[in-house]
């Protein structure tokens, strides 16, 4: 914080020891603040947030829907209307440009309003200390004075002043720039210190990136450095994707080709002696009805419903990019715990030297040669020993004291759900984390470290210090020099001894069961090396079974052209058993698993090796930096990764994958920040969803797309050719501008936010490269512009020749017949294998919506007296409608009848 205090809770804070800082705070580190105090600071100093950015105002985004060339064209046509003395129809123009600006600003509105809302899902939760217990809280409802707990891969969310440090690392890369972590500890700094010397202070905005620790809150919101820096407060919040940015460019694109050839349109029309204004004013009303202005709105509020309904499902967005990339993905490469499986860890077997013990109910069962008899706990030392280990190695913290919480034995509390399953299981012979603590007190913490795959924490005793250790079998095996016996004595332990185990960790591995290993000593300094001369205690199984929609969500990722992939730090025998029981491969004995220690790097890798690699259906015991050269070996073949991951360690992993997923709920702020996507279940299911919900919305869009350019196109060639055939206009110029703002608007619309084909996980992914409209589109774009002008062409000739209708009477029956040819082919946008009748259009309750709507305003502007005299139209009577029925079916049925071929929009 600045020398200016303002409300700052404490000035300097970094200059004062831990003792004065709780003082002047009046806050009790065991206790924390109470509800009243919370309540009274919460009035004094506000909510724990930095001001938000300025958000558009609806003036600024009416003012932008006159700013394009679009609203320029039209403004041209209204003028050239007035000095031609044509009043009626530029007065109608003026109307269309209000209609037209309305259409634009309410659309937008919604897709800012719908993004803003999706900001608000996603929420940064911080553990602290109130009234004695733990609890996790939004984070704006921090107030200065709270006792705040802190671990690897927290988020800082206040300014705090750290109490308690151990091996803590931050990085502050986003107040100092320097990008190497920082050690932080509880010592007091210099009253001038710069903010990279104060190391016994954290800053709202950076993060934990190792070990843990507690603080007392200094400073929140903007009385925070950070709130400090206006440049990072005041920061732009838009992003442009690139699906939206291709967008842009092809209605770029478009303007320059219609402009060109609604020139040619009226140049050829004066040539044969059309009235100037006229042609004039038709090849304005042509460009402005060629020109899809409305695209890039159109597909910021599908991109807006998408993530939604991906919200919904439990997926939130942190990039509106991600979107438009999720529906390329090809691999998809997961972790197992809890994605895979329940993450609803139950301890279930105990092995310790000549013993196996079975948790089932609540009770403990010896088994010997196959048969299990109960056995009391508290006449087990070995168990207690190995259990008292497990509550002491533990920064969990139960919410109740008793172990059989709900049907499962699961137990609700703050922690890592392994940790949570241990202290459960400890509760089962009378243990309590807090009990033990009061009798043990915790004097120093070696933090679980990813690569090292061990914990150890430091327990004052009579005269010296007890040490319990938890970690990875073979890792703890490996720094033990003592095995312990029966009587509580130590026997050495030989390479034999260690071998036995390390398959008895096999065995349990092979059954599903997570593995962990626990050892302990006794020494008499804090600073004796925790990992040396341990004695072992045995082996705690967890069991953590898959989950029940998982085996049906892969089977579908299978069937839509992705691989899944298992990238574990668990056994392979564990992870070869869930993989089994998930489906990741067909067949079990066919399952390639690639170790972490065998797995080579990238640049290292010869081409059998990648190839090997390549084909690897799941990596175990892998570390968060081998996940970079997984995704680099795929992303090199070609192929769209995503990558899921929970620890602060997995930030580079996940920001290199093309798609980065975090896990909600177990996941470590860093993690989340870093990501594409975050998972709120963090169910493998929820992926799938989420990938599924990008193919949809870039269908929509290129179907939406599709159905604007193909009406386009049939204006253009209907008007085009009666110009170059001396035949009076199909349509005129008000009526194109009206068709423009009718009949391509609403049903653009309901396609652009259908919930889109159920079977479009039944084809591979498009590639990367793929634009929105290929060449077999523009194809097609061009065969249904040619069928609709056909039939509106035909109409005309029909209703002159054939009904002997002149002037308006015939102009109304061809501007009919376009009008209702277009609202039919929105039919023609369905998938080839879906159902004629029943489709993902017909059950789009939108389309419904609005062609009914269409038809309305069609009908309006045929009967009502004044409208239909400025649109110069006429009721056509039975036999005209017959005819505009007949001629506008027309292109739907050859529509119809090209999906039978598979000529389709996909």
């Amino acid at each position: 914080m600045n020398d200016n205090t303002g409300n700052a809770a404490v000035n300097k804070p970094w200059s004062w020891s831990v003792e004065d800082v709780l003082d002047r705070l009046s806050v009790s580190r065991e206790k924390g603040l109470s509800e009243n105090e919370v309540s009274e600071r919460r009035k004094k100093f506000g909510k724990n947030a930095l001001r938000e950015a300025r958000k558009k105002s609806i003036w600024q985004i009416l003012l932008n829907q006159f700013k394009n060339l679009i609203i320029i064209l039209l403004a041209v046509a209204a003028v050239l209307s007035f000095a031609f003395s044509e009043n009626v129809e530029g007065f109608a123009i003026v109307a269309v440009i209000l209609i037209n600006g309305a259409i634009g600003f309410f659309t937008e509105i919604k897709a800012i309003r719908s993004m803003e809302s999706l900001r608000k899902l996603g929420s940064v939760d911080a553990v602290v200390r109130r009234d004695g217990e733990s609890q996790k809280i939004p984070a704006e409802e921090i107030v200065p004075g709270d006792i705040v707990v802190l671990e690897g891969g927290d988020i800082i969310t206040a300014d705090i002043r750290l109490i308690e440090a151990s091996k803590l690392q931050a990085d502050e890369s986003a107040l100092t720039g320097e990008s190497v972590p920082v050690s932080k500890n509880r010592e007091a700094a210099n009253e001038e210190a710069h903010i990279a010397e104060r190391t016994g202070m954290l800053f709202k905005g950076t993060a934990v990136t190792r070990g843990s620790g507690e603080g007392v809150v200094v400073a929140t919101g903007m009385n925070t450095e950070l709130g400090q820096i206006s440049s990072l407060v005041e920061k732009a919040e838009d992003e442009t994707t690139p699906l939206e940015k291709r967008l842009d460019s092809l209605g770029h694109k478009l303007i320059w080709v219609t402009l060109f050839l609604t020139a040619v349109i009226a140049t050829l029309g004066i040539l044969r002696g059309a009235e100037v204004f006229l042609m004039i004013e038709t090849a304005i009303a042509l460009a402005v009805a060629a020109i899809p202005e409305g695209l890039p709105i159109v597909a910021t509020i599908a991109l807006a419903r998408g993530m939604m309904r991906m919200a919904k499902r439990n997926a939130l967005i942190n990039r509106l990019s991600s979107v438009e990339t999720l529906g390329t993905t090809k691999i998809i490469c997961t972790d197992k715990t809890g994605t895979l499986t329940e993450n609803r860890m139950t301890v279930t077997e105990i092995r310790f030297p000549g013993k196996s013990i079975f948790i089932e109910n609540n009770a403990f069962y010896l088994k010997r040669d196959g048969d299990k008899a109960e056995i009391d706990p508290d006449n087990s030392e070995e168990l207690k020993s190995i259990l008292k280990t497990a509550v002491l190695c533990n920064n969990a913290s139960l919410k109740n004291k008793e172990a059989n919480d709900d049907d499962n034995g699961n137990e609700s509390g703050i922690g890592d759900p392994m940790e949570l399953a241990l202290l459960a299981a400890g509760a089962k012979v009378g243990f309590s984390r807090e009990g033990l603590r009061d009798k043990m007190p915790e004097r120093r913490e070696e933090a679980f470290d990813s690569e090292s795959k061990k914990m150890a924490t430091y327990h004052q005793t009579d005269g010296n210090y007890f040490v319990a250790v938890k970690g990875a079998p073979e890792e703890i095996l490996e720094v033990c020099s003592k095995i312990r016996t029966e009587n509580d004595g130590g026997d050495e332990l030989t390479d034999e001894i260690r071998d036995r185990w390390l398959k008895t960790n096999e065995e349990m591995a092979a059954d599903g069961l997570r593995i962990l290993a626990f050892a302990s000593k006794q020494v008499d300094s804090l600073d004796e090396e925790p990992y040396r001369d341990l004695t072992f205690l045995g082996m705690v199984g967890l069991l953590d079974p898959a989950r029940e929609d998982v085996a049906e969500s892969i089977a579908l990722c299978h069937k839509a052209g992705m691989r899944v992939i298992m990238v574990t730090g668990d056994q392979p025998l564990t992870a070869k058993n869930i993989a089994a029981a998930v489906g990741i491969s067909n067949d079990e004995d066919k399952i390639e698993i690639v170790n972490g220690r065998d797995l080579k790097k990238y640049d290292e890798m010869s081409d059998s090796d990648k190839e090997q690699t390549a084909s690897a259906q799941i990596f175990a015991r892998v570390s968060p930096h081998q996940k970079l050269d997984i995704i680099t070996l795929h992303q090199k073949r070609d192929a769209v990764v995503a990558m899921t991951g929970d620890g602060v360690n997995d930030a580079p992993a996940l920001k290199k994958a093309d798609i980065g997923i975090a896990m909600g709920l177990r996941g470590t702020q860093v993690a989340r920040e870093a990501a594409d996507m975050v998972l709120k279940d963090d169910a493998f299911s929820s992926i799938v969803a989420a990938v599924r919900q990008g193919r949809i919305i870039f269908n929509n869009i290129r179907k939406f797309v599709f159905y604007l350019l193909s009406c386009n196109v049939s204006e253009i060639i209907a008007v085009g050719a009666a110009s170059t055939a001396d035949a009076p206009l199909p349509i005129l110029p008000l009526q194109i501008l009206f068709l423009n703002l009718v009949t391509d608007v609403f049903p653009a619309l309901a396609l652009g936010v259908g919930e889109g084909d159920k079977d479009i996980m039944n084809y591979p992914p498009r590639g990367t490269g793929e634009p929105i409209i290929t060449r077999g589109h523009w194809l097609l774009i061009g065969g249904y512009g040619i069928i609709i002008a056909g039939s509106v062409l035909a109409s005309l000739y029909v209703a002159i020749n054939k009904l002997g209708l002149e002037g308006h009477d015939a102009i109304t029956v061809s501007f009919l017949t376009l009008a209702f040819a277009q609202l039919w082919h929105v039919f023609n946008m369905r998938s080839p294998d879906a159902g004629v009748f029943v489709n993902e259009i017909t059950k789009n309750k939108y389309v419904w919506g609005a062609l009914a709507l269409c038809t309305v305003l069609l009908l309006l502007a045929v009967y009502v007296p004044g409208f239909s005299h400025v649109m110069k139209l006429n009721s056509p009577g039975a036999v005209g409608w017959s005819v505009v029925l007949g001629f506008s079916l027309i292109p739907l049925f050859i529509g119809q009848i090209m999906k039978l071929f598979k000529i389709d929009v996909h």
